[in-house]
């Protein structure tokens, strides 16, 4: 199925305006540039200047392209269900949600395949043992013959054994209980940044994350079975392709899902307790 269609080929039949030229004029309305539509909805600039023009090829699939189509409808004060509506019918209808064009395979990152070295691990075990026999027969052979008789005979009458510190049940350090996992896993988030970890264990999506600067942390696709954390001193700024297959923990905590399958959403965490953006 075709991910997009051109610029001619998108443009309606009849004299009134198309998509992109009612997203412009709306544009131009209302005193906004380009780059301050790119910075409010997070759309790169060549993606907003494509769509203006009809051009959704390089949106990344139908599912992406509604979800520009409606982040830039609301940011040029439109209501973006009559807009959606049209192009659903432009092409063809709403279809399910699509994985993400090969836009971003580019930027795949391939998880981590690597196998446990069982030799070395032998081997480290071997050398373990070897030492410990090593030093307990050194140990026995420096030890003089009658310290071993009295450790067989036991003490003579009259002379008490002095048990060492370390068998003293009241001296032994007692062992510290076992934390809470998801206690432990907020204690090790720095408590002065905020730190998002992303992971998708069912499908993959595609996501970006910017700090607070607006600087991109990461642009591509997370395959089944991946994870990625970013931290960043005040925000983490998120865009998920597709909101239902990602699982979001913020600051150690988890975020409740409740985003649809194919949904585009954009989120933002600050170092306070976990919010949407």
């Amino acid at each position: 199925m075709s991910i997009g269609n051109s610029p001619a080929e998108e443009r309606p039949s009849d004299d009134g305006p198309s998509l992109g030229e009612t997203l412009r004029r709306a544009r131009a309305k209302a005193g906004l540039r380009v780059e301050d539509l790119s910075a409010s909805t997070r759309i790169r600039v060549p993606l907003v200047q494509a769509i203006e023009n009809d051009d959704f090829s390089q949106c990344g699939g139908t599912v992406y392209a509604r979800g520009h189509l409606r982040a830039l409808a609301r940011a040029v004060g439109l209501d973006p269900e009559p807009l959606l509506a049209r192009y659903d019918a432009e092409h063809d209808g709403a279809p399910l949600p699509t994985p993400a064009a090969p836009l971003f395979e580019a930027e795949r990152i391939r998880p981590d395949r690597r196998r446990p070295n069982w030799t070395a691990a032998m081997v480290a075990a071997i050398v373990a043992v070897v030492a410990f026999v090593g030093f307990t027969v050194v140990s026995g052979g420096d030890e003089p013959a009658g310290t071993k008789r009295h450790a067989a005979e036991g003490a003579p009458a009259g002379h008490s054994a002095s048990p060492s510190p370390s068998a003293s049940p009241s001296e032994s350090p007692s062992p510290a209980s076992p934390a809470n996992p998801a206690e432990s896993a907020v204690a090790a988030v720095p408590a002065d940044k905020v730190t998002v970890k992303l992971s998708v264990p069912e499908r993959r999506s595609w996501v970006s994350v910017k700090d607070h600067t607006g600087r991109s942390l990461f642009d591509g696709v997370l395959e089944q079975g991946q994870h990625k954390t970013f931290t960043d001193a005040e925000q983490v700024d998120l865009v998920l392709g597709d909101a239902g297959a990602v699982r979001v923990s913020v600051n150690g905590k988890p975020i409740a899902d409740k985003f649809r399958p194919g949904q585009v959403q954009r989120l933002s965490y600050t170092k306070g307790n976990p919010s949407e953006g």
